[in-house]
């Protein structure tokens, strides 16, 4: 696992844990993948062999500026520098659990 999957999984745990149902994938695009769940976060495949409910496509740079509050998840999507596969709805929690 690289380091930069492994800071995503460090920030991202604390925020995940009890905060979301069901599962959510971010693809951290040429890097690896983070899968979300209600337990935290933990080093997932890029293929679509590991299923979730929402799949979040992005740069590293892109999620870090979500994480920061610097991006608008929303305007990410609106823009094409976030790609969205699977439930919508999901998609909306878990933009508000990266950006809390």
């Amino acid at each position: 696992m690289s380091a930069l999957i492994e800071s995503y999984i460090t920030e991202l745990t604390p925020k995940a844990r009890g905060a979301i149902r069901g599962s959510a994938k971010l693809v951290i695009t040429g890097e690896g993948a983070v899968m979300l769940d209600e337990s935290g976060a933990r080093a997932a495949s890029e293929a679509g062999d590991e299923a979730a409910d929402v799949v979040l496509i992005a740069s590293d740079e892109v999620f870090r500026n979500i994480l920061s509050g610097e991006q608008n998840p929303v305007m990410a999507f609106m823009s094409g520098k976030l790609k969205v596969e699977g439930n919508a709805q999901r998609a909306l929690k878990v933009s508000s659990i990266l950006t809390g």
